[in-house]
């Protein structure tokens, strides 16, 4: 019976459909089925034009929204998180794919889902050695960098379409320098389909905001080549879609593939995770439910399994088609299986319907998407609260840009590390001084009513002591101490806001005890914690500077100090 029911809890654990499809309330239906029907009609339109983004026949973005939803609803713990392709990853596919295979589009298609599948090993692995926690080293400065940059990277994939020129260049400069050597061929009937598209798009968004204002402009565009002679003109169409649901099975492989597809796979999982992940906290805490980090690897590489033997490519759940889904009134993952259900109809009975939609408005559509990237509003907080973040984020940025979406989401990573070690390596540090009418000591700097204790230096950081940063505390506590007027006996080492130091940092607090001993400065600490306290007792601490008791404040440290100084 015990062997039962910890099975029973553990599968509960793994497959969340089992805890929600069981307790479904008929009342959720309406809601669900509205939400479905809506994210539909906003993910045909996207998922055409997200699919020639990545250079694949357009029917393979309406495989991987169909694929992805029934993967994540089976294993997914977010009500309204929506699955399917983006516009960063099909970039990121597009232009990493791109060069590896020229003139063979069943090659360039097996190669893309092979990257899919690669992704979902990666999840496995990350949910096996629970690894949620590591897209968090990528911080959101960062994102916001990249972001923006892949927005305009993206861009320039889309402008030669809008304009009907050909395409040229492998990065963002060299694509905008290709355009202004073809300006004289811009195709202005290309051009005139694409500024309307473009123009109903962002009226929509002002005027009918969260409708499916997208659909409607492919049904207007559709209906306007009918009715006009634009075809006969050379404005180009999306042409031909297959009609008929994917064939499942694994892509055409070999071992030099999976080297050569590892570091397009590792920059979309963490692309699709990092997306997928704050997107679905984001709508738990707005709705009173929680999520599992962990649990929501399991569903990310299930999504991404069904999408790659589907024929699709990466996919994440995408903040833009989550608020649709939310909006829309989404109770349960069935709405993103209703969206299926609906994208499988289409797939099976109107592919002909969108034969003759022009690129151009596709181009639009992903010029209007990509927008929402950019956001001038956070750089520019960035700019006036932290000069550092707003610098990483401008490396991230102009490093898409220069170097590609794929080594741009790497040196993100890479700076965020290194962001990371930096603001270790320089932690924040106070002098202390007594708050008026008590025993409680703070930022000197920050409250200059406190007041200093003549003869003590009272001295904080706010941070964990370790070999790669006492060098750094060493200085500024010097530079502290030769700023004073006011000789100093005795200084006490507030290590209150240290959770954590490290051997070397351990012994460096005593050869700091010896040099201001030779200064006639007495040295003792305070505060630590109880791991800290056990590191400093191995190092032979207590025996050299004093006593570590837990009981002693710097109120009690000061009335010795006095007793002995009179």
């Amino acid at each position: 019976m015990l062997l039962n029911a910890l099975v029973s809890l553990r599968l509960k654990q793994i497959l969340p459909i089992t805890q929600w499809l069981p307790n479904y309330h008929p009342a959720w239906l309406k809601s669900d089925l509205v939400a479905g029907l809506t994210l539909a009609a906003y993910a045909i339109p996207v998922a055409l034009a997200y699919a020639s983004l990545a250079g694949l026949p357009s029917q393979v973005g309406l495989y991987c929204y169909m694929l992805g939803a029934f993967g994540y609803a089976l294993l997914g713990t977010s009500r309204q998180l929506a699955i399917g392709p983006t516009s960063a990853i099909s970039i990121l596919v597009g232009v990493s794919l791109a060069p590896l295979v020229s003139n063979d589009p069943n090659r360039y298609q097996a190669l893309a889902a092979l990257t899919a599948l690669l992704v979902t090993i990666i999840c496995v692995l990350a949910w096996l050695f629970k690894l949620s926690q590591i897209v968090n080293f990528i911080s959101e400065p960062i994102l916001t960098g990249f972001k923006a940059g892949a927005a305009l990277q993206i861009a320039s994939t889309q402008l030669p379409k809008f304009l009907g020129v050909p395409a040229g260049g492998d990065n963002f400069f060299s694509r905008l320098w290709d355009l202004s050597q073809h300006w004289q061929a811009i195709h202005f009937p290309t051009v005139l389909v694409g500024v309307m598209a473009l123009g109903c798009l962002l009226l929509g968004e002002i005027w009918l905001p969260g409708q499916p204002v997208s659909l409607a402009v492919v049904i207007l565009a559709i209906g306007a080549m009918a009715i006009t002679g634009l075809p006969a003109q050379g404005v180009n169409v999306v042409g031909q879609i297959p009609q008929g649901l994917p064939t499942l099975g694994l892509p055409v492989w070999s071992l030099g593939d999976l080297n050569t597809l590892l570091p397009l796979a590792l920059a979309c999982f963490l692309l699709s995770y990092v997306e997928g992940i704050s997107t679905a906290r984001s709508f738990a805490i707005k709705h009173g439910y929680s999520i599992s980090a962990e649990q929501e690897l399991l569903a990310m590489g299930a999504a991404n399994l069904a999408a790659g033997l589907g024929q699709g490519y990466p996919i994440a759940g995408g903040l833009s088609q989550s608020a649709v889904n939310e909006k829309a009134g989404a109770k349960t993952p069935l709405a993103i299986v209703i969206t299926a259900c609906i994208i499988a109809l289409v797939l099976l009975f109107f592919t002909g319907f969108f034969r003759n939609l022009p690129t151009a408005v596709l181009a639009a559509i992903v010029l209007v998407a990509v927008k929402g990237l950019i956001n001038l509003r956070e750089l520019r907080h960035l700019q006036r609260v932290s000069r550092l973040e707003f610098r990483v984020a401008l490396i991230a940025l102009v490093g898409v840009l220069l170097l590609g979406v794929l080594k741009g989401v790497l040196l993100a990573a890479i700076a965020s590390l290194l962001l990371l070690i930096h603001s270790a390596a320089h932690p924040t540090t106070a002098v202390l001084g007594q708050i008026p009418g008590t025993n409680q000591f703070s930022d000197y700097e920050r409250h200059p009513n406190n007041h200093l204790i003549p003869g003590v230096f009272i001295y904080r950081v706010n941070g964990s002591l370790l070999y790669f940063n006492f060098e750094n505390i060493e200085k500024d506590l010097w530079r502290r101490l030769d700023q004073g007027d006011i000789p100093i006996q005795g200084m006490i080492f507030d290590l209150g806001s240290s959770p954590n130091i490290d051997t070397p940092a351990a012994r460096w607090l005593a050869v700091l005890s010896e040099k201001l001993a030779k200064q006639g400065i007495t040295l003792q600490l305070v505060n630590a914690n109880g791991s800290v306290r056990d590191r400093l007792r191995a190092e032979g601490l207590e025996e050299k500077i004093g006593s570590l008791d837990r009981m002693i404040t710097i109120d009690t440290l000061i009335a010795e100090f006095k007793r002995q100084n009179p």
